[in-house]
């Protein structure tokens, strides 16, 4: 292919909407082109990477004895209201309705379809296990869609779906596609960590996140350190080590009220009175659709809310607003805390219960207690972890203190039991004539945030470097002088020998300086340049340059394609 015929519209400037590297290149080496908020054009160096990350993922989900179809985008609500998802998923939904009135949806994700599909084809233990899967568009109406492919409206994902007579079976399935999204991750050629996750709208049972470790990415993940543990999990999930001996040897003492005016931050509080955080009860209240509930932590603590909604066992979760606060406690926000609180339910995390002579709000303006005991002053209704894990914590499995990175979700995998396949009536017969439900897994991988990820692991100041196996062609053949014969057509030949080579090669054959082609070339993040000057022409040695490393190396012209066939292959 010859860079004058491709469409490859690239940017001097950084577009003012990119807010993450990986939107800000892509859009500056003319990968991608927006229509919409969250929904993008791929121009063909994109759809290159995209149908290289696709051929992966099929190899890896057919070696496992995956199954692909393709199932539609608009789903009827028949189906989401059968499962109970279609008033709980939320405003992310996309609905519709035909023109009979009749209501869809474009797919999210396709547990009810898929589950439809088994309940009218599957009778007996004899056609499972099934392992089934496609590759297709997905939609998302994000409240705020932002990070160009990282949180998009419309995306393209790989979805498997697992269906086993029992849980010994969906532990072989889960095992199975556990190993296939870590070989897929590793071909990509990505620095990756699985941890444990939060299941969310999907459900089910246990689950896990692939997580490509960059600056950027969104999520918090803790990790043990220790070689022989191997916890890793997303804060969202991440256990908190049940509290030990506090060190607190103490008597308690009658809880005395004191006079803090103005006084109501955790950090102001502990100035003021001259006591550590951890001493503190942080009492804050939420909202939920089963009443409000008063949450106690220790000051030193942030409310992990995901653990909150589990534990609740409630669909919605939002702070109350200040007016809501003053009304139920009686005092302005900072005031609040659990001793004669009333009308809410309290749930306290269990570190909270192991302060002795704590500090908490008063539940009345400008004051707090002191000597505050949990047990004596107060009894919780329910006492559950739901603190969120930092560094430094100790892990849940061997002590060890953990340590935290950043990560981008690339895939998550599901173990679903059977919350669909009970719902919408998906059931096998046993060799005993016996009716059961099936036992179902699901298993995505973003396709299209995988090559954003990608580029947040794989960049510079000049642009992206792809890993030789997305990378959208392996080298670029550039020659320095558009206008010399001779250079012209040592590029043609070498271009074609490297083709012909088995090589993704292209020929970057504009009039333009040879400046403009070396900046693109290191923008598009080609793995290889290959220069063609005057040297090469005079003693036939090739200017060969690695865009990972910025090593730069002269190589016979006979041995050429050898040479550059090892660096993308063998090395």
């Amino acid at each position: 292919m010859r860079v004058s015929q491709l469409l490859i519209p690239t940017l001097r400037e950084v577009p003012a909407e990119a807010e993450v590297i990986s939107h800000q290149l892509l859009l500056r080496a003319g990968f991608i082109r927006k229509a919409a908020a969250g929904v993008y054009t791929f121009l063909p160096l994109a759809w290159r990477v995209i149908r290289k990350i696709e051929q992966i993922v099929r190899e890896e989900m057919d070696r496992q004895g995956g199954q692909e179809i393709m199932m539609p985008i608009i789903q009827p609500a028949e189906l989401w209201q059968e499962s109970g998802r279609w008033d709980v998923y939320g405003p992310e939904l996309f609905r519709l309705k035909d023109r009979h009135g009749r209501d869809f949806c474009l797919g999210p994700t396709h547990e009810e379809i898929i589950t439809s599909l088994v309940r009218g084809e599957v009778r007996s233990y004899r056609q499972l296990p099934l392992l089934l899967y496609q590759i297709q568009n997905k939609y998302r109406d994000e409240r705020r869609p932002r990070f160009g492919l990282m949180r998009g409206r419309e995306f393209i994902m790989k979805d498997l779906y697992s269906f086993d007579r029992d849980e010994a079976g969906l532990d072989v399935s889960y095992g199975k596609m556990y190993e296939a999204y870590t070989r897929v991750f590793q071909r990509c050629g990505l620095k990756f960590r699985p941890v444990e996750a939060d299941s969310g709208a999907i459900g089910g049972n246990d689950t896990h996140e692939f997580m490509v470790l960059a600056e950027s990415g969104e999520a918090l993940v803790v990790f043990c350190p220790g070689d022989a543990c191997g916890y890793a999990a997303n804060v969202e999930r991440a256990a908190a080590t049940p509290p030990g001996d506090t060190g607190i040897d103490e008597e308690p003492r009658p809880a005395e009220q004191v006079h803090t005016p103005g006084i109501h931050t955790v950090e102001q509080v502990t100035a003021y009175l001259g006591v550590d955080a951890r001493r503190l009860i942080k009492t804050l209240l939420y909202r939920t659709e089963k009443g409000t509930v008063a949450v106690l932590v220790r000051g030193d603590r942030e409310v992990n809310e995901i653990k909150l909604q589990k534990a609740l066992d409630v669909l919605s979760l939002e702070l109350a607003d200040a007016p809501a606060v003053e009304r139920i406690s009686g005092a302005r926000v900072g005031y609040a805390g659990p001793v004669g609180l009333t009308g809410v339910k309290l749930v306290a995390d269990p570190e909270v219960m192991g302060l002795v002579n704590a500090v908490a709000g008063a539940n009345r303006d400008d004051t707090h207690l002191i000597n505050v005991n949990p047990g004596r002053d107060f009894i919780p209704d329910l006492v559950v972890d739901v603190r969120l894990v930092r560094a430094g914590d100790p892990c849940p499995h061997c002590g060890t203190p953990l340590q935290e990175a950043r990560g981008i979700e690339v895939g998550q995998i599901f173990k679903l039991g059977d919350k669909y396949s009970r719902a919408l009536g998906a059931t096998y017969l046993d060799e005993n004539g016996q009716n059961h439900p099936v036992i179902m897994g699901c298993y995505g991988i973003g396709i299209t945030r995988t090559m954003a990820a990608a580029i947040e692991q794989n960049h510079d100041e000049d642009g992206i470097i792809w890993p030789v196996s997305i990378a959208p062609f392996h080298a670029v053949v550039i020659p320095v002088n558009h206008k010399d014969e001779r250079h012209m057509q040592m590029a043609e030949n070498v271009y074609r020998d490297l083709a012909g080579g088995g090589v993704e090669v292209v020929l970057d054959d504009r009039p333009e300086r040879p400046g403009v082609k070396f900046k693109d070339a290191d923008l598009i993040g080609y793995p290889l340049r290959i220069t063609i000057g005057n040297q090469t022409v005079e003693t036939g040695a090739v200017e060969v340059r690695r865009r990972a490393t910025r090593e730069t190396g002269l190589v016979p012209r006979d041995r050429l394609v050898g040479h550059v066939r090892q660096i993308l292959f063998e090395s």
